[in-house]
């Protein structure tokens, strides 16, 4: 079947059910009949759903229609957000200042609005220890509760363990970002004359 919507002489049914240009139910009728009152009312026969028995045409303008539908379809695309997923890779025995950092990173990430996936990446015996990358993940997680919530909570696969942070719809301003702002307020603020 094709995906382009039938019209007048390309609906092969015997009969149809009618709806009128104004939305108004006509009931089941012959295609021939069908045919002749949309020549007659200076409009298209279209086949609105084709898997109904029998199948539902309306009366309409087609080129109306068409170009309605593109214009629905350009805005809704107008409006959908993109999302991003970051990804931030750490080992279980991570250094206390390498942890820091790379939780800069994920904070940074989910202040501009991303999701981050965090992986723990075990090699050799660290597999047998998976409560290790587990705590990790829950550690992360809590100091990154004020910006983000968990959505998908840490799993195994494989070698790794994953967990998908989402940003909160109202984020928390990352510090830098508090200070260029408690700046700006500083500057815009008038000195007191003496």
């Amino acid at each position: 079947m094709s995906a382009e919507t039938r019209i007048n002489e390309r609906i092969r049914v015997p009969e149809v059910r009618l709806v009128g240009p104004n939305g108004e139910q006509v009931g089941i009728v012959r295609i021939e009949d069908a045919l002749r009152l949309a020549r007659e009312a200076d409009l298209d026969l279209v086949e609105v759903a084709a898997q109904a028995r029998p199948p539902v045409c309306k009366l309409m303008d087609y080129g109306k229609f068409k170009y309605e539908s593109a214009q629905k379809a350009r805005e809704s695309r107008r409006n959908q957000q993109q999302t991003v997923i970051k990804e931030q890779k750490l080992r279980p025995k991570i250094d206390p200042h390498d942890y820091e950092t790379k939780k800069g990173h994920v904070t940074r990430f989910l202040g501009q609005g991303h999701k981050v996936k965090v992986t723990i990446m075990f090699r050799g015996r660290e597999q047998s220890r998976p409560e290790l990358g587990f705590r990790l993940l829950q550690r992360l997680a809590e100091d990154v509760g004020d910006l983000a919530f968990v959505e998908a909570s840490p799993k195994q696969d494989g070698r790794n363990m994953t967990m998908v942070l989402a940003p909160n719809k109202k984020v928390a301003k990352t510090p830098k970002q508090q200070q260029a702002q408690d700046a700006a307020a500083a500057a815009a603020e008038p000195t007191p004359a003496s």
